[in-house]
């Protein structure tokens, strides 16, 4: 069980931190406008959006989060699922052993053994874990029914 409280408060909402990486680069923005939404499978996952959040870990040099992180904010917005960004991973290229530079990598990049992002998880409103996805969907799926398939098993 993960503590829904702690992980809301070292994260920020995945509509501000799209803002936030607009200094940095404007692939983000890109997707976010170019990207046309399963509103079937955002239909599904509205069911359940208030029992779930979704934590991301992402960074503004990684092209799969390009592609994925957008994608969790028009999924947001469609639905009112709550999803949550652990933002601006960096990797620590000092170490041998360990992935991620911690700081300025948030702490929970640890806690939650992240080995590649995006890293997506799903946890229960009570902090079970549901589901992960790593980096991108299985082949052949979008980003929205992989998150179905989690909320509905």
């Amino acid at each position: 069980m993960y503590d829904i409280i702690k992980l809301r408060s070292g994260s920020e909402p995945v509509l501000e931190y799209l803002e936030g990486s607009k200094a940095k680069t404007d692939r983000f923005m890109e997707r976010f406008y170019g990207y046309t939404l399963d509103h079937e499978a955002a239909s599904g996952i509205e069911r359940h959006a208030a029992d779930a959040v979704v934590f991301v870990f992402s960074a503004e040099w990684c092209p799969d989060c390009y592609r994925n992180v957008p994608v969790l904010a028009l999924i947001h917005d469609a639905t009112g699922l709550e999803v949550r960004v652990f933002g601006h991973i960096m990797r620590d290229a000092k170490s041998t052993t360990r992935r991620w530079a911690v700081p300025p990598s948030p702490p929970e990049v640890e806690e939650l053994n992240v080995a590649k992002i995006p890293y997506i998880v799903v946890l229960s409103s009570e902090g079970e874990k549901l589901g992960e996805i790593i980096e991108n969907p299985p082949p052949g799926m979008t980003l929205e029914r992989a998150l179905l398939a989690i909320l509905e098993p």
